[in-house]
């Protein structure tokens, strides 16, 4: 049995059990209930853990100050990201609601963050960014307002968090260094290097895997260094100035192996953008 701690709305109701507290949504399931009142569960009910450790955006409650239906939002997104990679963690359900209640709250003030990783997400991402598409749409449904690419760009992240043993943060942080790497380069060189370009996306690519063969301690079965610094010099130089600053922002060494195959990525950037 389950003791009711508050009733949320007619769909949405928050129970403890052997002292977890979760959230359970059925349609219906909070109409005519009490708090204290003890139910069974239907085994149609959507169950989400109450994270411990999550920081409201807000001080206090996440429950207390959050509208329900960014409950039932986050709770439909994560049901279609379900559907498209099975197994998903979901407790990001609070951290999504929280963060799509905000993001509507500044529309209303016409306040718009922007994402300038927005297009680097999507191409580390592009599975999960598929399903963070579909969230405009849930949105829409709900509170008949549409979210712009940016806050796509975000939902992507908190989508990539709940399938992923790898951090979003590392994966960002990555992003940031090849994506200021690339505008020095466009500065210095006096060029516009097209990030739509399939050169791009191959680099950011790259990237994806460079990350996951770190934290899998995992290295490059070739070694084409010698190649390409001699072959690319210019290239070669500054794929080791990122590597040397995506060291420091994973906290992890890069193997040598790597230097090279990030120069072949640069130079084939550069030569397309003279």
């Amino acid at each position: 049995m389950y003791e009711i701690i508050k009733i949320l709305n007619n769909n949405t109701i928050l129970v403890e059990h052997d002292r977890e507290e979760m959230i359970v949504m059925a349609k219906g399931i909070g109409f005519g209930k009490k708090v204290k009142q003890m139910i069974e569960i239907p085994t149609n009910a959507k169950k989400y853990m109450m994270q411990k450790n999550y920081q409201p955006k807000e001080p206090g409650n996440i429950i207390d100050y959050i509208d329900p239906v960014y409950l039932e939002i986050a709770a439909e997104i994560i049901k279609e990201a379900t559907i498209k990679f099975n197994d998903v963690k979901h407790d990001i359900l609070l951290p999504l609601a929280d963060h799509i209640y905000f993001a509507i709250k500044r529309m209303d003030e016409n306040i718009m963050p922007t994402n300038p990783f927005t297009y680097d997400i999507r191409l580390l991402f592009p599975d999960e960014y598929e399903v963070a598409l579909k969230s405009r749409e849930i949105i829409k449904q709900y509170v008949s307002k549409e979210i712009n690419l940016d806050e796509v760009g975000f939902i992507t992240l908190h989508i990539h968090s709940a399938i992923s043993t790898n951090k979003v943060g590392e994966s960002m942080e990555a992003a940031r260094v090849v994506h200021e790497s690339i505008v020095k380069l466009q500065n210095d060189l006096h060029i516009k290097i097209d990030v739509e370009s399939i050169s791009y996306a191959r680099l950011m690519n790259h990237i994806k895997f460079l990350i996951i063969r770190l934290n899998n301690h995992e290295q490059l079965q070739m070694d084409i260094g010698e190649f390409t610094k001699e072959k690319f010099p210019f290239a070669y130089e500054q794929a080791i100035t990122m590597c040397d600053a995506l060291s420091k922002v994973l906290k992890m060494e890069l193997p040598e192996s790597e230097v090279g195959y990030l120069a072949l990525h640069l130079e084939r950037i550069l030569s397309s953008a003279f």
